[in-house]
């Protein structure tokens, strides 16, 4: 594998480095009930645009899906249970210790990405959340920040996506996407195509 050029990397946060997956189906019931719910969210999401508050879009896509609306509550409460993928710590410790900037970019507020990003143990250089930039993934505004906080071009930052539609978003403003595919997910625009795709983040040592 050739390795890239790359300045800096720059990850899906909720997907792509954490199991948010197993929060939601807690928090939801069952495992059919909380992916049938996180897919709702995702869908309400990515037409949103414009921030709206993160958990009136998780209390709408609860009703959505048929899921008692009460399990945004214990979705919230849950959120620091959080936990990183098996090998994250050890693939990031070793991009880390190599220099290379780290940061994640993700669709939720500011007080539930800071926990979650605390969740993975590994300080990043910068944390970019859709409340703070007003818009949620895939609008552009978002990546288009970390580039920014790191002083980065968009063609020597790598992005790690997690969720399907993170691959246009990122694409679309420059960024080569590794995409980070441990749920096995469908591509949503075959037009925009990732680097590599992979069911774990370890293929990251021999690219960066």
């Amino acid at each position: 594998m050739k390795r890239l050029a790359i300045d800096a990397v720059v990850f899906d946060l909720l997907t792509a480095l954490l199991d948010s997956w197993s929060v939601w189906n807690h928090a939801a019931g069952s495992e059919a009930d909380g992916l049938r719910w996180r897919r709702a969210y995702l869908e309400l999401t990515y037409g949103c645009g414009a921030y709206r508050p993160y958990e009136d879009l998780v209390r709408e896509a609860a009703v959505k899906a048929g899921v008692d609306p009460s399990a945004t509550e214990a979705l919230t409460a849950h959120w620091d249970t959080l936990r990183p993928w098996p090998e994250a710590a050890s693939v990031l410790g070793d991009l880390s210790a190599r220099g290379i900037p780290l940061g994640v970019v993700t669709n939720c507020s500011i007080a539930l990405g800071r926990r979650a990003a605390q969740s993975v143990g590994i300080p990043f250089s910068v944390v970019v959340t859709s409340e703070e930039t007003g818009f949620y993934k895939p609008q552009p505004q978002s990546y288009r920040a970390a580039l920014d906080r790191l002083g980065t071009e968009a063609a020597r930052t790598l992005f790690v996506a997690g969720s399907p539609a993170d691959i246009p978003g990122a694409a679309g403003v420059g960024m080569p996407v590794f995409w980070h595919n441990r749920a096995g997910l469908p591509f949503v625009d075959a037009t925009a195509r990732p680097l590599l795709i992979a069911d774990t983040l370890n293929p990251l040592q021999e690219l960066v």
